[in-house]
């Protein structure tokens, strides 16, 4: 087996964490929204459209266009910042 540059692996770990971030955020938004067919073109795009599913393109497009409440630059970072942060809300 020959070996592959540190530079290459750093890229597709990071490409891995990218689509499956969209992903996960498009399916979750999908399913919370009950649009059954959108779950299921999201759920079979890395299968089945593989171009179209790379780097999480349809689902960015999914998220931003197509979604019942459309996703903005700025709900985007929202999101991340409730996730990450810690701080935990009072009852």
């Amino acid at each position: 087996m020959e070996n592959i540059p540190i530079p290459v692996i750093i890229l597709t770990y990071l490409t891995i964490i990218w689509v499956l971030t969209w992903k996960g955020i498009a399916l979750w938004h999908a399913a919370q929204y009950k649009q059954r067919n959108w779950f299921i073109i999201l759920l079979a795009s890395i299968i089945v459209l593989p171009g179209f599913g790379l780097f999480g393109l349809i689902d960015i497009i999914y998220l931003f266009f197509f979604a019942k409440t459309k996703m903005t630059i700025k709900s985007f970072f929202a999101l991340f910042k409730n996730m990450f942060s810690s701080k935990e809300k009072s009852k």
